[in-house]
């Protein structure tokens, strides 16, 4: 049931968003295109020119710190951008866009070193950002910076998240969980033993490998942000209509990650990534893809975690290696302002 309020679960990327998104926003915008567009929730729209498809997408980001161990709200914003992008198909984008808004008395030290941070992170992407726009708000209107980005480039194929089918499998690109203890533990002024630190990267070169190796058996990928893996299985299973049989001793989570989350009582599996893709791939393809994602430096801890199945459809079976339990996903989540 929603209420006549909007609450902050709603942007929190669980079964609460989504629900907003479908009821309000897709119902009141959402017309059809030729190609993927708002109606699909994907990770991006793909409009078709010509015999290729234009691949487009923005993102909004109010991460809290702005500042943090492996990133800065400007890394994360071009990182997010581009992944969205790569999660469509399109691995050369052809430029992004930047809107920046500041709240007065902000440190202009602080606003160069987030721009010197987003241009780092779109050097490694290899795309500009080619125009923006800025505005200014009053003290206590805004809790310091808010950035805006969108992408555009081409894709030959367009790459959905709803293309799965029983048998095929599920890859990720490397631990989990990294991006949202990182923000969690900073937030709390807490120091862990290990290096926790947010995954923070473009992905864009990552994912051209993949493509590349696994071509058109490349069926789905998805970006797990907000609700981590979780959530992303989820989503796939249900727009593809198929179960989700995700092995847990399978994915890979960094130790600091694990203490983080005993800590907090947390699962990694619902924590957000801001370097890590899904990707799904029938199974002839699951060697070569794997392989391409390990030859590369973000993927050399690539595992693949699930198997898709004809029973359950959209549902999400965790299997513990001492049993198996239907993995319930989250309302919102339980990390706020954490991209």
């Amino acid at each position: 049931m929603m209420g006549d309020r909007i609450e902050r679960k709603e942007g929190a990327g669980g079964k609460a968003m989504r629900r907003l998104i479908e009821s309000v926003f897709v119902e009141r915008l959402a017309r059809p295109v030729d190609g993927i567009g708002l109606a699909a929730l994907d990770d991006g729209a793909a409009l078709r020119v010509g015999d290729r498809h234009l691949v487009i997408t923005t993102d909004s980001h109010v991460v809290k710190p702005i500042f943090f161990a492996g990133g800065d709200i400007g890394r994360l914003a071009v990182s997010g951008t581009v992944n969205d992008l790569a999660m469509m198909g399109c691995t050369e984008p052809l430029a992004l866009t930047c809107a920046v808004i500041v709240e007065e008395g902000f440190p202009r030290a602080d606003l160069d070193r987030i721009l010197r941070s987003m241009r780092e992170a779109a050097d490694e992407a290899g795309v500009p950002i080619v125009t923006g726009d800025t505005k200014v708000m009053g003290r206590g209107e805004l809790d310091g910076i808010a950035l805006n980005t969108a992408g555009v480039g081409f894709a030959e194929r367009p790459v959905g998240d709803g293309g799965l089918q029983p048998g095929d499998r599920i890859l990720v690109t490397g631990p989990v969980g990294d991006h949202g203890f990182t923000i969690l533990t900073a937030r709390q002024g807490l120091s862990l033993d290990g290096d926790l630190r947010s995954d923070a990267a473009p992905l864009n070169h990552l994912v051209a490998a993949a493509l590349a190796a696994g071509g058109t058996d490349v069926v789905a990928m998805k970006d797990p942000t907000r609700g981590g893996l979780a959530s992303a299985l989820h989503e796939m299973a249900s727009r593809s209509r198929v179960g989700i049989l995700l092995r847990e001793p399978d994915v890979p989570v960094r130790e600091p990650v694990r203490a983080a989350a005993e800590l907090f009582g947390i699962d990694p599996l619902v924590a957000a990534n801001e370097g890590k893709a899904v990707i799904a791939v029938r199974p002839g393809a699951v060697e070569r893809v794997l392989a391409a994602l390990r030859a590369h430096p973000l993927g050399r801890e690539a595992a693949v975690v699930a198997t898709c199945i004809a029973e359950r459809p959209g549902d999400v079976i965790l299997d513990t290696g001492f049993g198996k339990r239907l993995l319930a996903e989250i309302e919102g989540d339980p990390m706020p302002r954490i991209c």
